[in-house]
């Protein structure tokens, strides 16, 4: 996968972002930016819209966790549900209105765009992820690089081996987004570790051709080439600790070890340009910091 194109003169201290097949081309980025695209202001008021009109849609299902939320946090929900039920009430009752959203049709209705997975444009590149409805406005949080968060100190080494889906980030850590192998092994270990009763702290159906969080594409945008400039770039994002714990369900990254001190990091891809419906996204796997 990843469409190669060759890399351009490296000013000094480039360092890069994912480490794949070694081959890509370099975004420029700003020191005073620190890599920042959007807000991370910005990037959690799209993530928690999204996640929320998920828990809407499986309100019904929703009924384990909601018992363990505070009170004034199941009135919001059932308060936002009511405005819902007003929106759409063309529908003939409250029970055809629950579950009848596919993930993907929530992302459009939210965002005004879906995304998914295809055959790549790019010959030899394999899948690559596509703007399938809808329009993808410039600085939209497109996608989620999903998989297991390591800390540079933490061991990867048999995870890596032949494995294309490993990002690195610019303070050294590394996700790994590869949904087959060892790697599928260890999210789901690690997920089985951090569930609460019915509290799931992430989400594990980005494994699975069934995805509940429609943004968890991100290890499959292909690399730009010499005449398809990326259209996306990757962006850090560590989760506060005041993401609610209702919505974590819907985080498609885990922690490799359980550490209560380092906030989650996870990463977004964010649109550079209007994005059309048909298009394919293109990322640059290389980043300079100047």
């Amino acid at each position: 996968m990843g469409g190669a194109c060759g890399l351009s003169r490296r000013p000094p201290r480039c360092q890069a972002r994912e480490v794949r097949a070694g081959r890509g081309t370099l975004r420029y980025v700003p020191e005073d930016s620190k890599d920042k695209v959007i807000s991370d202001e910005d990037v959690l008021g799209t993530l928690l819209k999204v996640f929320q009109a998920l828990f809407l849609n499986d309100f019904d299902k929703q009924s384990e966790i909601l018992t363990l939320l505070p009170e004034p946090v199941k009135s919001k929900y059932q308060d936002l549900l009511a405005l819902e039920h007003q929106r759409v009430k063309q529908l003939e009752n409250r029970h055809q209105l629950q579950n009848i959203f596919k993930p993907e049709e929530i992302l459009y209705k939210t965002l005004g765009f879906s995304v998914a997975r295809a055959t790549s444009s790019l010959v030899s590149a394999g899948k690559g992820v596509f703007v399938t409805k809808g329009l993808v406005p410039k600085g939209a949080v497109v996608s989620m690089y999903p998989g297991t968060v390591y800390q540079k100190y933490e061991p990867v080494f048999f995870q890596s081996i032949g494995n294309p889906f490993i990002f690195r980030c610019l303070d050294g850590v590394l996700i790994d987004g590869n949904d087959k192998g060892i790697s599928k092994v260890v999210y789901r270990s690690c997920n089985g570790r951090d569930r609460l009763g019915p509290l799931k702290m992430c989400d594990s159906t980005w494994l699975t051709s069934e995805i509940h969080n429609p943004l968890a594409l991100g290890q499959y945008v292909n690399n730009c080439s010499n005449d398809r400039a990326a259209n996306v770039c990757y962006q850090e994002f560590d989760v506060p600790a005041v993401f609610p714990i209702e919505l974590k369900q819907y985080l498609p990254n885990i922690a490799y070890s359980y550490d209560k001190l380092s906030p989650l990091r996870c990463v977004v891809l964010v649109a550079l340009r209007d994005i059309k419906q048909g298009e394919e996204l293109f990322s640059n796997y290389y980043t300079i910091v100047s």
